[in-house]
């Protein structure tokens, strides 16, 4: 590397916190152990791993005392900021009390979290019920809705994601995911209204119309006439952060009611104040659910997920016992309950829209700049760019995305990838951080960018 490069080497914000000094196993020891006792299925991101042993905030530190910004966020899990000292205090406060009760005993926390998340959501949609992930909130919403209709057929999007338990994998249409067994049942893909990904090249509002189209020619045509569920993320996250013109999900929703459906918005990425200007990722579209899903950074790391809906669809499971060993647990209920007190006190949703639309608008100027990058979308801090080889065909660049990946690594930082073909940065970070954390990154993406333009290999 020249002279010239060395000088122009991006440099981390100054950062108050002095990691703990590790004294673990060696990371040869702790691959090794992995080889031998984890399951195969289990990889890394990078093709030569690295450890994290702390983080806080925005940042997170290798064994070695290294910092790196921290633009994944465990894919949006962390939401309040690495080990937040509010959140972690309440959990170390409630599990000095007890650590567990199952549903079938009364606890405080659980009742007051689900009225403050009642409060947070539409009137009517004030019923909620407490799980472990993600996946395990998406199959019990596809369970309320099917007992409640009376119908079984589901429809999701293709390229979605939802989830990896056996139903739940079903609904999801990725096909890295998928296994060769029988898997969601009464479930139809149809087509993702991705402006970027056109087919059609028509406008963004019209392919919306054409999709919601679709919709219905599925109903009439492929199932009973009757559907159970309509299930959609308001963005797609492992799908590539992309999402409609505003009108698709008014007119699915509307055909998804007329054939006695009802409509689930799977906010488990998209929720609790990251896309900015809402609350809810449903919020950005003017549209109101029957039933919302949500985990990840509900917890801020802590195993959570839950459904909300109205009363008269919760009502259905009553037909037969039901209950949750873990499920609203008092630990992970304290820690949900201080994940809402740092998002409003801190007031991180708005710090989402103002720094997501200042880390937006950066990554845009990149673009005029960068013919690898074909589109930037997003919106708040949940942020997406499509590399492409040629901005004509749009041929996916999913080698460059790994080089990009690594070259970033090297410079202390850490970003996603997805989409079909793993060509979309994914850049969810904690929604803690600030302005100069977008420059530092901003620096260290044209830096790779040029990197990769020039074929450097260093």
């Amino acid at each position: 590397m020249s002279e010239r490069d060395a000088v122009r080497q991006p440099t981390l914000p100054p950062f108050d916190h002095q990691p703990a000094p590790y004294g673990g196993p060696s990371i040869e020891e702790v691959r090794s152990t992995r080889d031998q006792y984890l399951n195969p299925a289990i990889f890394t991101i990078y093709p030569e791993p690295f450890m994290l042993v702390e983080g806080r905030g925005q940042y997170v530190f290798d064994e070695k005392g290294r910092r790196y910004l921290d633009l994944f966020a465990g894919i949006v899990t962390v939401s309040c900021g690495h080990s937040h000292p509010r959140v972690v205090a309440a959990i170390r406060n409630q599990s000095e009390r007890i650590q567990h009760t199952t549903t079938i005993y009364l606890n405080p926390e659980v009742g007051k979290y689900a009225k403050r998340l009642a409060g947070k959501l539409p009137s009517g949609l004030d019923v909620s019920y407490f799980v472990n992930s993600g996946s395990e909130a998406n199959d019990l919403a596809i369970t309320m809705a099917r007992l409640f209709t009376g119908n079984t057929d589901v429809i999701a999007l293709r390229n979605a994601y939802h989830g990896a338990s056996p139903f739940a994998v079903g609904l999801t249409s990725h096909h890295t995911w998928k296994y060769p067994l029988p898997q969601g049942d009464g479930v139809h893909h149809v087509t993702c209204p991705d402006p970027y990904r056109n087919p059609t090249a028509t406008s963004p509002e019209a392919l919306a119309r054409q999709c919601a189209a679709e919709v219905e020619e599925v109903i009439r045509y492929s199932t009973s006439g009757k559907i159970a569920a309509f299930i959609a993320e308001p963005i797609q996250g492992v799908g590539g952060v992309t999402s409609a013109a505003p009108n698709y999900l008014r007119e699915v929703y509307e055909v998804v009611r007329k054939y006695g459906g009802v409509c689930i918005s799977d906010e488990v990425q998209t929720g609790f104040g990251r896309t900015g200007n809402h609350f809810w990722g449903f919020e950005n579209f003017d549209v109101v659910p029957d039933m919302v899903t949500m985990a990840k950074g509900m917890g801020n790391g802590v195993p959570i997920g839950g459904v909300t809906t109205r009363r008269e669809i919760a009502e259905v499971l009553a037909q037969r016992i039901h209950f949750n060993t873990y499920g609203g647990n008092p630990v992970c209920m304290a820690a949900a309950q201080a994940v809402l007190d740092v998002i409003e006190e801190e007031q991180l949703q708005e710090n989402s829209r103002v720094v997501g639309g200042y880390f937006k608008a950066g990554l845009q100027t990149l673009a005029e700049r960068h013919p690898l990058i074909g589109d930037v979308r997003g919106m708040g801090l949940m942020l997406g760019v499509e590399l492409v080889t040629d901005r004509e065909t749009r041929a996916p660049a999913k080698a460059e995305t790994m080089r990009l990946l690594e070259i970033c690594r090297r410079h202390s930082l850490l970003v996603g990838k997805g989409g079909l073909d793993g060509n979309v940065l994914r850049i969810k970070p904690p929604m803690c951080i600030h302005r100069a954390d977008v420059d530092f990154a901003l620096e260290v993406l044209d830096l790779a960018f040029t990197e990769i333009a020039a074929g450097r290999e260093d």
